[in-house]
C-alpha cells in the first residue's frame, strides 16, 4: 500500500464567501466555483485544496454538524516571499473585508507573521523568514 498526501478538505457554509476570499489568497478556482457545492483548486507541488458546502456533506453524513464555539477548526499556512509581502497581503486582505486573528508582527522564531480569518473563522497563517541578524 502506497497512500500519499493529496489534499486539504475543508466544509464552508457560504462557498461564494469563501472562494472569493481564497481567491483574493491566489487560489485559482475555475469560473462558477461560487454556485457549486463542491469545488477544488490545484495547488504548488500537486496537492488540492477542497472546500465543500454543509448541505452537501450532510448528503453523505447525515448527523454531520458544525463545531461549536471554541471547537477545533482547520488552519492553513501560506508562505510569502517576503516580510513585506505578509504585511501587503494582510493589507489587501483586510481592505477587502476579510477579519483577523493578528496584525502582522515580527515572531521570536524569527517570522513576520500575521493570522486572517476565514469566512468560517479558519485561521489563515501568513508568514516569512525574517532577514538574518532581525
Amino acid at each position: 500500500m502506497s497512500a500519499r498526501f493529496d489534499a486539504i478538505g475543508m466544509v464552508v457554509s457560504d462557498m461564494a464567501a469563501s472562494v472569493a476570499f481564497y481567491r483574493r489568497l491566489g487560489f485559482a478556482f475555475p469560473e462558477g466555483a461560487e454556485t457549486q457545492g463542491h469545488v477544488e483548486a490545484e495547488l504548488p507541488g500537486g496537492l488540492r485544496f477542497m472546500m465543500d458546502t454543509e448541505e452537501v456533506v450532510r448528503s453523505f453524513r447525515t448527523e454531520w454538524r458544525p463545531p461549536a464555539a471554541g471547537e477545533g477548526r482547520t488552519s492553513l499556512a501560506l508562505r510569502c516571499d517576503s516580510p513585506a509581502e505578509v504585511d501587503a497581503l494582510f493589507g489587501e486582505m483586510t481592505a477587502a473585508g476579510s477579519r483577523f486573528g493578528l496584525k502582522p508582527f515580527d515572531a521570536a522564531w524569527g517570522q513576520r507573521y500575521a493570522v486572517l480569518h476565514d469566512p468560517d473563522g479558519n485561521g489563515v497563517d501568513l508568514f516569512a523568514p525574517l532577514p538574518a541578524g532581525e
